[in-house]
């Protein structure tokens, strides 16, 4: 059962690859640009609550088989996307208003807050 953690680490690499490698390029290149928003709208919220969520679940199991390392990463990438779930109305916002160099900047935060939960992850499960 020790290995839980590292199963919910890639559980989380898995969560990211999935969405950045399949998921977005396929609404941009079947749904036109209008209706691709919408429904990223829809999924990004859900996408960062999905991975919170299960770096909470992964801090109850490092903490439970004394991985305090693991605990403290999970809290980290928990964190992390709760600040970018936290971005979402001034990313959505900035688009709408026609503030395109506010837009890149949250959005490139974002997406340097999940690469970084990406990257912790891997290190879990890597290293």
């Amino acid at each position: 059962m020790e290995n839980l953690t590292f199963l919910l680490s890639g559980l989380v690499i898995g969560i990211i690859v999935f969405h950045t490698a399949i998921i977005a390029p396929t609404v941009f290149r079947t749904l036109e640009i209008d209706d691709a928003g919408s429904f990223l709208r829809t999924v990004f919220p859900k996408f960062f609550i999905l991975i919170s969520s299960v770096s909470l679940i992964n801090v109850v199991f490092a903490l439970a088989y004394g991985q305090t390392s693991i605990a403290v990463v999970a809290v980290i990438c928990s964190v992390l996307m709760v600040i970018a779930y936290s971005l979402i109305p001034m990313t959505n916002r900035s688009r709408d208003d026609g503030q395109e160099q506010r837009f890149k900047l949250l959005h490139t935060i974002s997406v340097l807050l999940t690469v970084s939960v990406l990257l912790m992850n891997l290190g879990v499960v890597f290293l």
